[in-house]
């Protein structure tokens, strides 16, 4: 009883991540449109590919257990789409703007990897080992996308602060106010 239990809640968990992984194919193109720098936009464009590639092991895995992948809304990515959607409205500039989206992006892949582990520890307990398999691959994927971001982020903030450093030494400075004692 306890491993059927397990079985559905492992399904109910996949279809949850299907419906991320193809939440996230419709939103890396608005990202990587959003975005300044050349190589963050490439890498949204390489983890568009990714996800996409994702989508397809998920598909597999439904195959092998004999079910449909749909049916199932991700309300955690939708929300997290759905702020990321708001930060690339915000009135930020170039490397400000690729910092926010960066922002935005490792929280979605930090999402899909704690949902990749969990799927594929449910696999490793069902003994489904070619699924064990896909599912670990997909979320090493997962964490070298975050890794990279991490190291773009490095270098974009540090360009965000340069330039809000910038424009305030040419904002004239305000006059000091003497306080009453």
């Amino acid at each position: 009883m306890a491993k059927d239990s397990l079985r559905e809640l492992y399904v109910n968990e996949l279809k949850d991540l299907y419906n991320a992984e193809t939440q996230l194919v419709k939103a890396l193109p608005k990202m990587a449109k959003a975005a300044s720098n050349a190589q963050l936009r490439q890498g949204f464009e390489e983890h568009l590919r990714q996800t996409s590639e994702h989508v397809s092991r998920l598909e597999q895995i439904f195959e092998k257990l004999g079910e449909k992948p749909t049916g199932k809304k991700c309300l955690g990515m939708e929300g997290l789409v759905k702020e990321g959607a708001e930060t690339m409205q915000e009135d930020y500039e170039n490397a400000l703007m690729d910092a926010a989206i960066i922002g935005a992006a490792q929280r979605v892949e930090h999402y899909e990897i704690a949902g990749y582990g969990t799927v594929r520890a449910f696999a490793e307990l069902l003994g489904e080992d070619e699924h064990v398999s896909l599912l670990a691959q997909t979320l090493e994927e997962e964490k070298q996308t975050d890794e990279k971001l991490s190291q773009l982020a490095e270098e974009i903030n540090s360009e965000a602060a340069q330039g809000e450093a910038e424009t305030e030494s040419r904002q004239p400075s305000k006059p000091k106010t003497r306080q009453a004692a």
